[in-house]
């Protein structure tokens, strides 16, 4: 999952950015009302974690700003001003309210309702896109921008896996389960040998790279290294 922060207070961003990181989420960082309105705007998230008492556009007026561009990102506020018209008036234009001091559990499970709930329930994804690469389920295409990709079956499924869990490390044995179907550990190096051609493909001759290795943990697609 991927999740901007818009807090103003360092010590609280870089605790709740450490808490999401260690279960394997993206987060990104605002510190203030301006950066988190033109971040939000620019990047899809799949929650908005922000801080009411803010330096330039405050929390409220930023969320307001967002609701009436039409973005529907789910969000929590997570702030100090916990009175109760406080909390009324913040529900009003998000989905969760959590005053400070906060355990990082309690948030970490808030923020987790809120994205199963504003998961769709009706037919499943078809496409996935990342910063060019495009890729159809239904179609079997690949694209980077414009240029066909042409992928071998096992391939694409690779590459499908690792899109749907976009910005999340996905360790060695969930892409044996998901891709290979294996239950065990073959001790075969067939995921670092997939990965290295999935990477000749989707990244050589592109300005970035997306698909990255995180050391002694597996892979991740992401745009931002």
């Amino acid at each position: 999952m991927r999740y901007l922060l818009v807090e103003d207070d360092r010590e609280t961003a870089d605790y709740v950015s450490r808490g999401f990181r260690e279960h394997g989420d993206v987060v990104d960082h605002a510190a203030n009302g301006q950066d988190g309105l033109m971040m939000a705007t620019d990047t899809r998230y799949d929650a908005l974690i922000i801080d009411r008492m803010l330096p330039g556009i405050d929390g409220l007026k930023l969320l307001n700003m967002l609701r009436a561009g039409g973005n529907q990102t789910p969000a929590i506020f997570l702030t100090a001003i916990g009175g109760i018209e406080d909390r009324v008036e913040g529900l009003q234009v998000a989905e969760d309210y959590l005053v400070k001091p906060f355990a990082f559990a309690e948030l970490h499970a808030r923020v987790g309702v809120l994205v199963r709930s504003a998961a769709p329930s009706d037919a499943p994804q078809t496409t996935y896109s990342l910063a060019g690469l495009c890729l159809d389920r239904l179609k079997r295409t690949v694209e980077r921008d414009g240029e066909v990709i042409s992928l071998q079956p096992v391939e694409f499924r690779l590459l499908e896996y690792l899109m749907r869990h976009e910005g999340r490390v996905v360790t060695r044995t969930m892409l044996l389960e998901n891709v290979w179907d294996f239950n065990f550990d073959p001790r075969t190096n067939i995921v670092e040998t997939h990965i290295s051609r999935l990477r000749s493909k989707v990244d050589k001759g592109f300005d970035r790279p997306l698909i990255h290795t995180v050391r002694g943990a597996g892979y991740r697609l992401s745009d931002d290294g």
